[in-house]
């Protein structure tokens, strides 16, 4: 299980490290350009900068605490943000009918879940120095 979860995080964190990544990093007006972001230009340039930075704070969330030990209760909330962030994507795509861009927040969500509730019920993070 422990080697699930953290195949798990990895995955959601690269996922949620390129996206996040690509909307702080390329300007609004060019995301709207790319396939699939059409949205971007329906919004304030601000949120879309502001979910870049949640989905890339998420993403530093869910590895890091755990693989360095440092506070790594705060991997399960990383992993809940990043739930909770795939939800309202969901809301917001279901809302405008994109039909196919739903099917991939679903398994974000679900793999988000997986991780935060395994981070925190099924394989819990062993504190410095208490290694298994």
């Amino acid at each position: 299980m422990r080697y699930a979860l953290w195949i798990a995080s990895v995955l959601l964190a690269a996922v949620f490290l390129y996206n996040g990544g690509i909307k702080l990093l390329i300007p609004v007006a060019d995301l709207a350009d790319q396939p699939g972001m059409a949205w971007v230009s329906d919004v304030p340039s601000w949120m879309v900068k502001l979910i870049g930075l949640a989905e890339v704070a998420g993403a530093l969330g869910v590895v890091l605490p755990a693989a360095t030990r440092i506070l790594p209760q705060l991997t399960p909330i990383a992993a809940s943000g990043l739930a909770l962030t795939v939800v309202l994507a969901f809301c917001f795509h279901a809302l405008r009918g994109e039909a196919p861009r739903m099917v991939a927040p679903v398994l974000l969500f679900l793999l988000a879940a997986f991780v935060a509730y395994g981070r925190t019920r099924l394989v819990p993070i062993a504190p410095r120095g208490n290694i298994r």
